[in-house]
């Protein structure tokens, strides 16, 4: 891996840290007794407070995709930075309960436009080989949140909470330092006709010189895939998503991952674990806030191991060993929480917490990494910045649906609510082993085949160049 390379991993990753620093931040928030007893919450005003950033990010992800491929992907995540550096300010120093949420509405468009922005340029940039781990990286991080929050979880003043919030901006800021010195996507350049900056970045990403055979068969694979598109018409807009039945069948395996992602269970956990917790019998906030830390350490190991392993297992099977089990796990904390919820059997309670570890361990190891990994791949590219804005808002509703819907579902039915969500997985795990397709092993550009039927180029596949199982096929070509 280039130090090029390793920059632009780096860019995933701090960024995703904002996002994913939110999610796991308001779960630790909500069971810190100075948080809930400054802005007087109830159920209704945890509830918007958690939900606000979703309804910041939905608009705004709709606008990213126009955006990044008008001024490129690096704007966006300049601009998304820049947005969220103002909305960290705003909650960490909120005197009131409307600033915090004016605060946190800012931090989500940022996220909207950052979940957009990021996974496109990362997906386009980095070399094929480490596609899969660079963007499993990107939710991987979501476990620090929890970490950091949890540091300051011992102060009894409004700093407990006002600390971990100001500390949102520091991956922004991050990314601001870090982005000065990386390049545009190559295949954004290419469509924009800068072939020569395409090169040198191609070149630097894959630590070779220009006339490198793996540089210039990946330039000439982008570039006959990019003519293709503007030969057939192809624009960079919404209406090319549902234009042909390809295009539709790309679009809807993209979004299939937002309740993938969001519905499944794991957001139960992370904004409302101390609601989870308090079921199955631990009320003690500090009790809690300690499981928690334990609970993100154990989920990031574990998605780092699912990141790893999507390259060698496929994105498919990760994804059905991942759902499955998460189903089954899922349904084992709806039963314990039924049987000793409200008892003071310490086994059962036990057993209750293992098994919400089991389930967030199932989900970290496949749909973490997966949530913006499949996406970008199964977009061509005049599709994947719009498709991966709409997949942004589709996403976001999704959350927002979870954050209103289950603290309510929980005052109503209790531990029900674990048993149609492990449902709901099982349907779902059904419909993403008949429709899914498998990506491992290709460029951006392969992958096209899949669904078109045929390769846009005809250079030999880039990992028979750099196996050197191509260099005849080279040869030949050129004669």
């Amino acid at each position: 891996m280039t130090w090029m390379t390793a920059l632009v991993i780096s860019v995933c990753v701090v960024d995703s840290v904002t996002i994913a620093y939110d999610g796991s931040l308001m779960g630790s928030l909500n069971v810190m007794p100075s948080y809930s007893k400054y802005f007087h919450l109830t159920t209704t005003l945890k509830s918007l407070n958690t939900a606000i950033t979703f309804v910041g990010a939905i608009p705004v992800a709709l606008t990213a995709g126009p955006l990044i491929n008008w001024k490129g992907r690096k704007f966006g995540i300049i601009l998304s930075a820049c947005i969220q550096i103002i909305g960290a300010i705003l909650q960490g120093s909120a005197q009131h309960i409307a600033m915090f949420i004016i605060g946190r509405l800012f931090i989500g468009a940022g996220s909207g436009l950052a979940q957009a922005s990021a996974s496109t340029y990362v997906a386009e940039t980095v070399p094929s080989r480490v596609r899969a781990f660079a963007l499993g990286l990107y939710f991987t991080c979501w476990a620090v949140g929890s970490l950091l929050a949890a540091g300051t979880a011992q102060l009894t003043s409004t700093w407990a909470w006002r600390i971990p919030s100001l500390l949102q901006a520091a991956p922004s800021i991050a990314a601001l330092i870090v982005l000065f010195f990386l390049p545009e996507s190559p295949r954004w350049l290419a469509y924009n006709d800068r072939h020569e900056e395409a090169v040198t970045v191609l070149a630097q990403l894959h630590g070779k010189t220009e006339d490198d055979p793996i540089v210039q068969v990946q330039l000439r694979e982008i570039m006959d895939t990019l003519q293709y598109e503007k030969d057939e018409g192809k624009s960079v807009n919404y209406f090319e998503l549902f234009k042909t039945p390809g295009n539709r069948k790309r679009v809807f395996l993209a979004l299939s991952v937002a309740p993938l992602a969001m519905l499944t269970g794991s957001n139960i956990i992370t904004f409302y674990f101390g609601t989870m917790l308090s079921q199955a019998g631990i009320k003690n906030p500090k009790t809690q806030l300690k499981i928690n830390v334990i609970l993100s350490a154990w989920q990031l190991i574990v998605a780092l191991s699912g990141s790893l392993s999507a390259e060698k297992i496929g994105r498919k099977v990760l994804c059905l060993t991942s759902l499955g089990l998460a189903a089954i796990t899922l349904f084992m904390v709806g039963g314990l929480t039924a049987t000793y919820g409200e008892s003071t059997e310490k086994s059962g309670i036990y057993g209750t917490v293992a098994s919400i570890f089991l389930f967030l361990g199932a989900y970290s190891f496949g749909i973490t990494p997966l949530t913006v990994m499949y996406g970008p791949e199964v977009l061509s590219y005049s599709l994947r910045a719009t498709g991966m804005g709409l997949f942004t808002t589709f996403s976001k509703s999704c959350g927002l649906l979870v954050t209103f819907a289950f603290p309510h579902g929980f005052e109503s039915i209790g531990w029900k609510m674990y048993m149609i969500n492990a449902s709901f997985n099982v349907l779902l795990w059904g419909w993403i082993a008949y429709y899914w397709v498998e990506t491992k092993g290709h460029t951006l550009e392969e992958i096209d085949a899949i669904f078109d039927g045929e390769k846009h180029s005809d250079v030999p596949d880039l990992d028979m160049v750099a196996r050197g199982k191509a260099e005849v096929l080279i040869e030949e070509r050129e004669m």
